[in-house]
Order: structure tokens, then sequence, then C-alpha cells
């Protein structure tokens, strides 16, 4: 959530290799971008959205994302993330701009999208992250085979966090995350995609220190992984469904 992406901090990264050398590198990373070579005949799975997608506060592989597609092969989904496009401090604007790209080179049949809470402590209004969040939707869901098999999150209550206070002024507190909150269930019923609240989880962090990472703002390992067991049941169900 902190931290301000840019042109000129994307050009400090490197570019993706040529195909012949990617396809033997497990993992690379371009523009923030954690991208993974995946095998071809499993679910392609691409994550969309900021800090709370990438799993900013804890490692790579504890963001819920990769802890989800685990858990999902554990149980028998045959299904590779082949690309985490979070990116600590996007918002739904960037995502669009610079997200939605890699997200139709990337091809995938499922996708997560969880974004907005750098919109919340911004000058964005109500209609303006409304406007962004139904073309971040659309685009995606004009990627995905099936339209259906794309699950959307909502934006936690980071107000409960030991380093809320400068972001509440800015943001306007609580009331703006719940506004926010309400799009993204007005949105996703229009195009009857589910929706996993994880708000109501995240407000435990007020009494739980080893649910916020060391910065003090955003979740550990541990909260990621409780908002892992809240998504997993609704992809679960969704990918046990024939297209």
């Amino acid at each position: 959530m902190i931290g301000f992406a840019s042109a000129a901090l994307l050009g400090q990264f490197k570019p993706p290799p040529s195909a012949a050398v990617a396809k033997n590198w497990k993992h690379f990373t371009y523009a923030g971008f954690r991208i993974n070579t995946v095998s071809g005949s499993d679910i392609r799975y691409v994550a969309v959205g900021d800090s709370y997608t990438c799993g900013t506060g804890a490692k790579p592989e504890q963001a819920w994302p990769s802890v989800l597609t685990r858990d999902l092969r554990a149980h028998g989904v045959k299904i590779d993330l082949a690309a985490n496009l979070g990116v600590n401090g996007w918002t739904t604007q960037q995502a669009l701009d610079m997200e939605m790209p890699e997200f139709q080179d990337q091809k995938p049949a499922f996708a997560t999208l969880m974004i907005g809470v750098n919109d919340t402590y911004r000058a964005t209004t109500v209609e303006e992250f409304r406007t962004r969040l139904q073309s971040l939707i659309d685009q995606m869901q004009s990627v995905l085979p099936d339209k259906s098999k794309m699950v959307i999150v909502t934006i936690p209550d980071y107000i409960m966090t030991p380093s809320r206070a400068g972001y509440a002024a800015q943001g306007k507190g609580v009331a703006k995350i719940v506004a926010f909150n309400a799009v993204i269930q007005e949105e996703a019923a229009k195009r009857g995609l589910p929706v996993v609240d994880v708000f109501p989880l995240s407000q435990k962090m007020a009494d739980a220190p080893d649910l916020t990472a060391h910065d003090g703002l955003h979740p550990s390992a541990k909260e990621y992984a409780l908002w892992e067991k809240q998504i997993y049941p609704t992809v679960f169900e969704m990918l046990q469904k024939k297209s």
C-alpha cells in the first residue's frame, strides 16, 4: 500500500528475458510483477491487485494467491499461479494502465481481483472508483474464456492497523472504505461474480499484533493465511463447476 510506482520507477526493472531463456526460469520479475512458468495443461490463474495481492509485509510465497494455489492443488485442483500482478501502492487506474496489458498476455482461465485501498486515501471519488472498477472487471472478463471464473475480494480495514493515523486522516477514515466496498459488491452483483468480504476479518488486526507486519500497516503472513481460508471455499466451489 505504501509507495508510489511511476514510469521512472518501472525503468529500474530489467525487461523480461527472451522466450527461449524464460522457459528455463521458474520465476522472473518485470515492473514488479511476479511471472511464473507453468504447465500448459493446468488452469492458468492470474491475480490482479495491489500490495494486498503481492503480499507486502510477508514473503512472496506467503501472499494469499500463492497460498490459495497450493491449497487448491492439495485438494486436487490442477491450477498454477501464472502471474501475480499486484504491485505495492497501485490504484485502480494503475492496474488498468499497467496490469491489464500483462493480464491479456497471460491468457488466464481464472482470475482474482483485490484492489482499491490506495484509491481510498487519495482524492478518488466514489464515482471515479466505480468507473475504473467497472473497466477493470469488464476488461478482465473479456480475456477469460469463461467470464464467470473470477472472484473479487473486498478492501480490508487498514484503519485498524498501528500505522493507520496518517492514512485515516488522508482518506477520511473507514467510511470511504465502506463506500468503496459497497461499489465492489454492486458491480460484482451486476455481473454475477462472487465477492469474498475480508473487511470484518481484517478488523481483528486491531487487537492482535501478530496479524500485522513489522511496518505496522500491512498484514502479516498469519493474516494473509486467514484471508486465504476465507477465499478458498468460494474459489474451490467455482473451479469444480464445468464451464
